[in-house]
């Protein structure tokens, strides 16, 4: 149910490096009333007008620090992400998005923290791809969005 409201509708910018764009970024939500730790989100479903980006392709950035990679969040295991602080995913992408309205196929995965599955000792060994449904936790379905891409975004 909350999935549908993990993306701020106004947050679509594309990111620079100096006049470069190198891709953008949106704000999201936590669709786990208990947040979590940063050790378990596990990334990223996303599809972007048609294009999959992979967890590989993909940042995060909360707590005021600067943007990491999913494979640094591992290891951030006494670091919480509160259910209602606003963090933001980075995308590469090569030239950024173009002006006007874009469709985002997103899904969360975060890891559960509370109870014992028998894939749990995997999925902390070989995490699962998110967009497969393994790990999604609270975000069962892939939700879609429509965002308009906004001015700014300078870095």
């Amino acid at each position: 149910m909350f999935d549908q409201f993990l993306i701020r509708k106004d947050s679509l910018e594309n990111v620079f490096c100096g006049d470069k764009a190198v891709g953008f970024k949106f704000a999201v939500r936590n669709a786990d009333y208990r947040g979590c730790f940063l050790s378990l989100h596990n990334g990223y479903y996303i599809n972007c007008d048609g294009v999959e980006y992979p967890r590989e392709k993909q940042k995060f950035e909360i707590n005021g620090k600067a943007p990491r990679s999913f494979e640094e969040l591992k290891t951030c295991c006494w670091e919480h992400w509160d259910y209602d602080d606003e963090g933001y995913v980075y995308v590469e992408k090569e030239g950024g998005l173009a002006p006007g309205e874009h469709v985002i196929g997103l899904q969360q995965s975060i890891l559960a923290q509370y109870g014992y599955m028998p894939w749990d000792e995997e999925w902390v060994k070989n995490p699962p791809v998110p967009g497969s449904g393994a790990g999604a936790g609270k975000t069962e379905t892939i939700c879609e969005f429509r965002l308009v891409l906004q001015e700014g975004g300078k870095q």
